[in-house]
């Protein structure tokens, strides 16, 4: 089994995914803002491998993508102690089989990065990657895998825990599709402005993508935390993959330690 983690600045999601067939068998979403120390990490990693049956044995390579650097470093050194080796961190100096085709590749996310190299080696055609976490990003993908750039736009959530926190009376929703667009209660309208507001400029963002990129046949797929719920409504949305950052980060791992085996020989 691979051991993936991405943290988001939200969200870290953590999976197994079965190393042979990319089958994720196994994940679990924790709060990244939660202070912990490496002992607690620690914890909380073999509690959930054990609640599902796993233990640190069953894992092959663990890989890491963050875009929190404050809790970077605390996830390694959980890793290295529960594992016995240093997992993979995953950067834009990492040895991959990608090319990040912009002015300052050293900038570019680790999220962005592995979702790169999934869309290469899972669909292998031009992909624009739109990834509905903290914040939501589109992400152009040539079929070779070389990032060209893209989108970075405010979250889903963002809007929904700022009409929350920044307004006197307005209360906090959940996000869903509402019946309506024209809501009657105000949480039925801040639902449903933030819903279609975001349906809006998701669809609209990719068809100003598709129009300035000049590509054929491009595959729109949607990730991350709101995919499941927001990329069904969307006309330029043409697959639903909610955990493509974790596949890439199983293949991102397993391509460094194959690198690094390879110049240890």
């Amino acid at each position: 089994m691979d051991l993936v983690i991405d943290v988001g600045n939200s969200e870290t999601v953590i999976g197994l995914v079965e190393s042979e067939s990319l089958h994720l068998v196994a994940h679990w979403r924790i709060s990244t803002p939660v202070p912990r120390t490496v002992d607690e990490y620690g914890l909380l990693l073999r509690t959930l491998l054990r609640n599902d049956d796993f233990a640190p044995k069953d894992v092959r390579t663990a890989s890491i993508a963050s875009v929190v650097p404050g809790v970077t470093g605390i996830v390694t050194e959980t890793l290295e102690r529960l594992l016995g080796e240093v997992p993979v961190v995953v950067t834009a100096r990492s040895p991959l089989p990608i090319r990040l085709d912009v002015e300052d590749p050293l900038s570019v996310g680790a999220d962005r990065i592995v979702n790169t190299l999934a869309a290469k080696e899972m669909y292998g055609r031009d992909t624009i990657a739109v990834d509905l976490g903290t914040a939501t990003t589109f992400d152009c993908i040539t079929a070779e895998g070389v990032f060209m750039g893209g989108v970075i736009a405010p979250g889903v959530q963002a809007g929904l825990d700022w009409l929350g926190s920044k307004t006197a009376k307005l209360p906090r929703v959940e996000l869903g599709r509402p019946s309506r667009v024209i809501g009657r209660r105000t949480e039925d309208c801040i639902q449903s402005g933030v819903f279609f507001s975001t349906l809006d400029a998701v669809d609209g963002i990719v068809r100003r993508i598709l129009s300035e990129w000049q590509r054929d046949d491009v595959y729109v797929v949607a990730t991350g935390g709101h995919a499941s719920t927001v990329g069904p409504h969307a006309e330029t949305i043409a697959h639903i993959e909610p955990f493509l950052t974790l596949y890439g980060l199983a293949i991102a791992g397993r391509t460094v330690r194959a690198s690094q085996a390879s110049e240890a020989s």
